[in-house]
């Protein structure tokens, strides 16, 4: 009789301690589970939570009201490329060598041999070797191989992640017939155009002396024969088979489609990222869920095409938000949203310049912001959502107001995931203190916005104080005069005449003027000089920690000449096509294959 009450007493203890557990959201010593997902070019306007009442956002609004919504997430750059380097390293681009000095501000070619450094660490990477199972699906575009086809040393398999299946590069307009270019077009007809000189000259030349009207050397024509087939190699076969050399799928490291059929990718994308979570469902897992949309190519899914208010990028928003509908589902369907982080953002700003007379706006919208993609500091290219979900350890319906970035996901994740070893110097803070409410301030008290490797702009946040301030220093030129963004070029650029530089520098205050139309002077802000002067030793503190990495003046810091000296990977040397790297499936130059769709 004793025994049978002493095991009752037993187990109600058990049953007890089980629930006070689940009240905390904490599950004994279990490790949680993350599933992050990123959206390609989603302005911070578009979604419903954040004040978009014309397109239907039920399941991103979800998330938001079951968790934690930050209204000041800052990415690191207004570009894919440094951007998604900095989020996934906790680091400015700068300091891994991903940020432009010139035009190409991005990764072109997925034969070039740029791309993140295998030296660097990614949050994948600190995970895998704690214990979880790491999974990438979706758009990768931080490059592949570096000096041969299959050394992979710039591969997602690299960088910690135990399985990839997705777009090594991205979605771009060349994948789809019909919809234009978007690689180096002016070199490309400069090409065609010298291609086009060449042969006309060469036969003219035969003309001219099969006529016999002139004698013309025979090594002559020859000399011109081989010229403009060297001339039509290089304008043909880098820029009218980029579907074949930039638009391929890959499940770890082999080529399983090449070129890729787009129609079916959003519905292979889900499918792989459902199916990640459900054979992880019992140990600890990271997924890192890349969505291609909303970059254009717009999708045009049957399912969706004609049902938003807004055309076709309308319909792509509402695509997307029916994807991660699906993915929450399946993370609650299989019992695991108690143990699981979800998490919501986009790469930058929407694409302000990209729209056509017969699609209409291929962009998004960056609500009151100013600017967008690629346009250095302004808001609308940097400030995206963020959305947290956490059911039993984080509150449900809390909104945090704190400038917060998406370098802070390193950092968290580490935390989260009881990684206490040492790392390399970070930009990014643990977020849980403020997600919790533990916190009521961000750590980041200044911020540093880059346009390529040129510091563009700082934001100060004082203590005891709601103001915001944003320095700018250079500011990109708007073309044609007078509009709202980069419409002469498609997108904005970051050197030269390109640019304005202010001095004294444009001063806003974000929290009273969040649209930045309003500089603030000495004579309509008291702290002027004292925000200059604050502003100016928060960088020259900044610049000091960049050891012997790029300077935002494109020179190397002297702060220790020990460091190793990191390698810009956004050169020309780098980005431009090299046949001995494009991954192939096949015998290169024949490469191609299909995937098998039917499973999905």
């Amino acid at each position: 009789m004793r025994s049978a009450l002493l095991a009752h007493l037993l187990s109600l203890l058990l049953v007890a301690g089980r629930t006070g557990s689940d009240v905390t959201g904490e599950v004994g010593d279990q490790k949680p589970n993350f599933v992050l997902m990123m959206v390609d070019d989603l302005g911070i306007g578009d979604v419903g939570c954040y004040g978009n009442d014309t397109i239907r956002t039920p399941n991103i609004d979800r998330l938001a009201s079951e968790g934690v919504k930050l209204t000041q997430h800052i990415a690191a750059a207004p570009l894919c490329t440094p951007s998604r380097a900095a989020f996934m390293t906790g680091r400015y681009a700068l300091r891994s060598g991903m940020a432009s000095t010139g035009r190409v501000q991005v990764l072109l070619f997925l034969g070039g041999s740029g791309g993140l450094p295998p030296t660097e660490t990614t949050f994948a990477k600190r995970l895998q070797q704690q214990g979880y199972t790491t999974g990438l699906i979706g758009k990768w575009h931080l490059g592949v191989n570096c000096k041969s086809r299959g050394d992979h040393c710039h591969h997602p398999n690299q960088h910690g992640f135990s399985y990839f299946y997705g777009l090594p590069f991205t979605l771009f307009n060349d994948c789809v017939s019909g919809e234009g270019s978007d690689i180096l077009v002016d070199l490309h007809h400069t090409l065609w155009s010298l291609t086009l000189f060449l042969g006309i000259g060469l036969v003219t030349m035969v003309c001219v002396r099969v006529c016999g009207l002139l004698e013309v050397s025979l090594w002559l024509l020859l000399a011109l024969f081989f010229l403009s087939i060297i001339a039509a190699a290089v304008w043909y076969v880098p820029f009218m088979l980029l579907p074949t050399w930039n638009c391929i799928i890959m499940r770890n490291q082999e080529v399983i489609e090449q070129p890729m059929t787009v129609d079916t990718l959003p519905q292979r994308l889900l499918g792989e990222a459902q199916s990640f979570i459900k054979r992880n469902a019992d140990h600890p897992f990271l997924l890192f869920f890349s969505l291609a949309h909303i970059h254009t190519p717009l999708f045009k899914t049957q399912a969706f095409a004609g049902k938003s208010h807004h055309g076709r990028y309308g319909d792509n928003i509402e695509e997307v938000d029916w994807i991660i509908g699906k993915v929450t589902e399946t993370v609650d369907s299989l019992g695991l949203a108690s143990n699981t982080l979800m998490y919501f953002t986009s790469d930058h700003g929407g694409h302000l310049e990209d729209a056509d007379s017969v699609t209409g706006q291929k962009g998004g919208w960056n609500s009151i912001y100013k600017g967008g993609k690629a346009m250095g500091g302004w808001e609308g290219g940097i400030r995206v959502p963020g959305i947290f979900r956490w059911p039993g350890r984080l509150a449900a319906g809390r909104v945090v107001d704190e400038p917060t970035s998406l370098m802070d996901l390193y950092p968290t994740l580490k935390y989260l995931a009881k990684d206490t070893q040492s790392d390399r110097y970070l930009d990014g803070y643990n977020l849980m203190p403020l997600l919790e409410g533990k916190a009521v301030r961000s750590k980041h008290e200044f911020m540093f916005h880059y346009c390529g490797i040129y510091l563009n702009a700082v934001r100060w946040h004082p203590a005891g104080s709601d103001s915001i301030f944003k320095v700018h220093y250079f500011t990109p030129n708007f073309s044609p005069p007078g509009a709202g963004g980069c419409y002469d070029t498609k997108v904005c650029l970051c050197h030269g005449e390109h640019v304005t530089h202010h001095s004294p520098p444009l001063l806003y205050d974000l929290f009273h003027d969040p649209s930045e139309s309003r500089p603030l002077t000495p004579d309509t802000e008291p702290r002027y000089a004292e925000i200059l002067e604050e502003t100016g030793k928060a960088v020259e503190k900044h610049r000091s920690t960049l050891t012997n990495e790029q300077a935002s003046d494109g020179s190397h810091s002297r702060a220790n000449s020990d460091a190793p000296c990191v390698q810009n990977q956004m050169t020309w040397e780098k980005i431009l096509w090299r046949p001995w790297l494009q991954p192939c499936c096949g015998t290169f130059p024949f490469c191609g294959c299909k995937e098998d769709v039917t499973r999905f």
